[in-house]
């Protein structure tokens, strides 16, 4: 049985781990805020960026756009993974992992070669430890999301596609629902905005000026850049979302704790006290 000593120690122990999970709290709820607002601002705009881009290409073009062309058959993939740099954010970076380790199986039989573009240490420190892996680039320590780190991803991402060293680009992240739900998604990029038979056509002709063709050439590398935004900036509210609820539930688990300790620590306490109280009385009796 631990003496009132250690009890003493572990109760300091706990409180000063509390200390700690609260602060990580207060601040991820202070970040989540922020994130939340700058999430919510983004999606009209790459909803509406995407809508635009669907439009023009559903219309009749003069020349085929290489960030539009499907290719067949699809010999090279390329995942673009987005986790976090830090942890203590519960399974947050883990239902990520595991999406994309069940695409890219579900993917590796049919294709040639699969290539990882991974955002974020977690993703890479994952990746890392399964040798078997092709990790193309990793983009560590983004700490706050500012667009031109979605220009750069897209840059790189884009090139690879259009020179020819991959032929579908596949974004993975996790989607940022409510504080409480954050959904990992997968979703193709390249080639973007490929007209499906589901899309709905423009109420009227588009009459566009420039030509279609010399709007999309501008706005198809835009329209990527913007999703992988959109992403970045989910993956970032999720990750605060994450880690403040992970904190909480930490933080309620140490007063479940404080509470079992001290009630542990009364009880060896009483019964130092009674069988001090039997020796003095036992030894009054011998006398």
């Amino acid at each position: 049985m631990p003496s009132l000593k250690d009890i003493r120690r572990r109760i300091t122990s706990v409180r000063k781990t509390q200390q700690i999970t609260r602060a990580m709290r207060m601040v991820s709820a202070a970040k989540l805020r922020r994130a939340q607002d700058a999430i919510e601002s983004a999606r009209p705009y790459a909803d509406r960026m995407r809508d635009t881009v669907a439009e023009l290409a559903a219309s009749p073009l003069d020349a085929a756009q290489p960030l539009l062309t499907a290719r067949d058959p699809v010999r090279r993939v390329d995942f673009l993974v987005v986790t976090s740099d830090r942890g203590l954010c519960g399974a947050f970076n883990m239902n990520v992992a595991k999406l994309a380790e069940a695409e890219i199986a579900a993917r590796e039989a049919s294709v040639e070669s699969v290539g990882l573009l991974l955002v974020g240490t977690k993703g890479a420190d994952y990746f890392r430890r399964r040798r078997n892996r092709q990790i193309v680039r990793v983009v560590p320590g983004l700490g706050r999301v500012e667009y031109e780190h979605a220009v750069r991803i897209a840059a790189f991402a884009s090139e690879r596609f259009l020179s020819g060293q991959c032929d579908e680009l596949v974004l993975i992240h996790s989607v940022f629902v409510s504080t409480l739900s954050q959904r990992p998604q997968s979703e193709r990029l390249l080639p973007f905005g490929a007209p499906t038979a589901a899309a709905p056509a423009p109420k009227a002709p588009l009459t566009t000026e420039p030509t279609a063709d010399r709007l999309l050439g501008v706005l198809l590398p835009k329209a990527l850049q913007v999703e992988i935004f959109r992403a970045l900036l989910d993956n970032q509210a999720g990750e605060h979302a994450a880690r403040m609820t992970a904190m909480e539930s930490a933080t309620r688990n140490t007063d479940e704790m404080i509470g079992a300790l001290s009630l542990q620590y009364n009880r060896a306490r009483q019964a130092a006290i009674t069988k001090e109280l039997v020796e003095i009385v036992s030894g009054a009796e011998a006398l």
